[in-house]
């Protein structure tokens, strides 16, 4: 049919000059009269580019056009008509390919997002009593929050972490009729929405660390929770930068703020000298690392030295956590230090005397997936070091340090900086305005409707919508899964680090037989982890046994929304009960488990662990390598800039053993120096 048409095009005219159209259509596409017409129309600035290379493709690639166009173009090529001629069968074109442009209005008003307290109209129905309580680390803004809630009658607890939710379920026990945490991941919880906010109501609810609405991943939670919670009374937990942000949101809900203001306990001193040296260590010390690598080698260190030492790091299980900080509590254990991750920032109690910075770069994500290295922000620097003395413990006092005497002057710097307020607060879709999404745009994957609803979203300047890659990731993994929209909305707001294979694989394995109406029952879990699980014999195994533990809670996490599909949560939590006691084990001989790994491995391999994603180093993280640089090649030894790269993220293993490889190239072939562009 098209041939045919394209013979009576060409037979009313005459075969197309491809040369001319392309001229006349790249004028077509610079015209500002046709991008203000596309934009009418639907097409921002994205999509009419988008748009047009689909367009000039078709045109200069097909064997044939409709007649119709052939004539059009035909006539502009001739100067009898003008390229603003060509709009409606662009516009034609690019409806074909953006469906969404026939319903464009109706997708824009779905995707509304200025007035977020209109979500809620439970919580708007009543009048809820607004309790700030801001102040530093251990300054008893959390206690006296806590205190209220447990004279309640009913509360709720929502904070970022499920070691702070189980240790607020340990004081409360009875006296609590729900508890609920906040997801450590992008997780789209829809528990506030219909379980908790839609359905229940309390005399006090918790919001702790309401900072991280800002959080660019999961700042949508503490905003849901914040405008959706149904309590007459909510006591807000935070950073004094969140107050005014605070403010103005309840301002828009007719509902006043009280804040009350708390000072630190104990003084905290920032030191005039760097540790140096892991010889110079004290009880009470804790060395803050930001990755698991770093944690594995300087804990092996410390025992090389004859100490004890206690490891926390964000992947273990809370239990795990709880037990490694007991024994570094415990004035009877000959355990003095601690090495842990920023992970004890929030929900634990620690008797630290001392914080000492490995680093003051961290690993961070940006929004392209690629990962950074930046210096710390003042806010974290401030969370991690008021760890150091607590009221309540044996250390009254505080002070904080670097390992290395370079890192003490930035430190410092970032320490006296002030705290950059929080502008605005995270959103993210709905799943009933994603459904009413697909309703318009029936064809296209929940992936694509993620994306058609942020490109088309509007917000005020009080919020912003959140990252959606992890949402997106396993949206795609599981997409030619058969599942209704709603279910599969759920499974991709599962709480997991897809970076963890053996999770994503258990999630997608999930979805298939929940796909079946198959039930995920106990002994189908056990035979997928093969459970019972030894103890570990290296840092390998310990790994694989933390993300079997991730694997018990993602089964937890759907028991609440499926329940007759997982239906074994009671059996589960006993089992995973019994693993967090296998990783104890593991974890108090860390240092054997490192020795395995490392006499197991190939020999020069310098780290436990690689970290498999490229690099992308930002200005700052390069201040921060040329200030190290003289001080590792002239104090340090040799191999100690690669462990200072490795250490800070700037290296990886594999980039570790390229250049091994490459350096011995050159030692066989004659060339010891470096090559030049000359």
């Amino acid at each position: 049919g098209d041939a045919a048409e394209e013979d009576v095009g060409a037979e009313l005219t005459r075969p197309l000059d491809k040369g001319e159209v392309l001229k006349n259509l790249n004028k077509f596409y610079k015209r500002k009269e046709i991008q203000r017409l596309g934009s009418e129309n639907g097409l921002d600035a994205r999509l009419f580019h988008q748009a047009f290379i689909s367009f000039r493709k078709y045109i200069m690639e097909s064997s044939s056009v409709s007649a119709d166009l052939h004539i059009i173009l035909n006539d502009i090529c001739c100067g009898a008509g003008h390229v603003d001629d060509l709009f409606p069968f662009f516009l034609r074109h690019a409806k074909q390919i953006f469906p969404m442009l026939d319903c464009m209005d109706d997708l824009r008003k779905i995707s509304d997002l200025r007035l977020p307290p209109n979500w809620y109209p439970d919580a708007r129905a009543i009048q809820r009593k607004i309790i700030f309580h801001a102040g530093p680390t251990n300054s008893g803004k959390t206690y006296h929050a806590i205190q209220r809630f447990l004279s309640a009658k009913s509360g709720i607890y929502c904070g970022p972490l499920k070691l702070l939710a189980h240790e607020i379920f340990q004081k409360s026990n009875d006296a609590v009729s729900m508890l609920y945490y906040l997801p450590t991941s992008l997780v789209l919880e829809q528990s506030h929405d219909c379980m908790f906010v839609k359905s229940c109501s309390y005399e006090v609810a918790v919001i702790d660390e309401i900072q991280m609405i800002r959080d660019p991943s999961r700042g949508w939670a503490w905003t849901r929770a914040l405008l959706g919670l149904c309590a007459e009374e909510i006591h807000i937990c935070g950073e004094a930068a969140a107050i005014d942000l605070v403010t103005e949101l309840m301002y828009t809900t007719g509902e006043e703020v009280e804040v009350r203001n708390y000072k630190r306990l104990t003084p905290l001193t920032v030191l005039d000298y760097a540790l140096e040296s892991l010889d110079n260590l004290r009880p009470g010390d804790c060395i803050v690392c930001f990755s698991k690598n770093d944690i594995y080698s300087i804990s092996r260190q410390i025992e090389a030295r004859g100490l004890e030492c206690a490891v926390i790091y964000g992947s273990l299980p809370p239990g795990t956590k709880l037990e490694q900080a007991k024994k570094f509590n415990d004035p009877d254990d000959p355990c003095k230090i601690l090495v842990a991750t920023d992970a004890i920032g929030m929900g634990l109690n620690l008797c630290i005397k001392r914080i000492i910075f490995n680093s003051i770069v961290k690993p961070t994500v940006n929004e392209k997936g690629e990962k950074e290295i930046d210096s710390i922000t003042t806010s974290q620097a401030l969370q991690i070091a008021g760890r150091a003395g607590r009221y309540s413990s044996s250390f009254k006092q505080g002070e904080v340090t670097t390992m290395h005497r370079d890192d003490l002057v930035q430190l410092k710097e970032i320490l006296s900086e002030p705290v950059r307020p929080v502008k605005a607060a995270g959103l993210h879709p709905t799943p009933e305005q994603i459904e009413m999404f697909a309703y318009h745009l029936p064809d296209a994957t929940l992936s694509n409707l993620i994306d058609i609803f942020v490109s088309l979203s509007q917000v005020d300047g009080l919020y912003f919508v959140c990252n959606i890659d992890d949402f997106k990731f396993l949206a795609d993994m599981i997409q030619h899964i058969p599942l209704n929209l709603r279910s599969r909305y759920v499974f991709c707001t599962a709480p997991l680090n897809r970076k963890e294979p053996f999770v994503c694989t258990t999630l997608l394995k999930f979805a298939r037989q929940f796909s079946r109406n198959e039930p995920l029952t106990f002994d189908w879990l056990c035979r997928h982890t093969k459970w019972p699980l030894p103890a570990p014999k290296n840092i390998k195994e310990l790994v694989h046994l933390e993300a079997v533990h991730d694997v018990f809670d993602l089964y937890l996490w759907l028991s609440y929304r499926f329940m007759d599909m997982f239906p074994d949560a009671v059996l589960v939590r006993d089992i995973q009960k019994k693993l967090d006691d296998i990783i104890q084990v593991g974890v108090c001989n860390i240092t054997k488990l490192i020795r395995a790994s490392q006499s197991a491995a190939a020999p020069g391999t310098a780290e436990v662990l690689s970290e498999d994603f490229p690099l992308s180093r930002t200005k700052r993280d390069t201040r921060v390598v040329s200030d190290h640089r003289g001080e590792d090649l002239k104090s340090h030894g040799r191999g100690s800039l690669a462990n200072r790269l490795l250490r800070e993220g700037l290296l990886t293993q594999e980039m570790l053993r390229q250049l091994e490889s490459e350096w011995q190239d050159q030692h066989r072939n004659g060339r010891y120096g470096l090559e030049t562009d000359s």
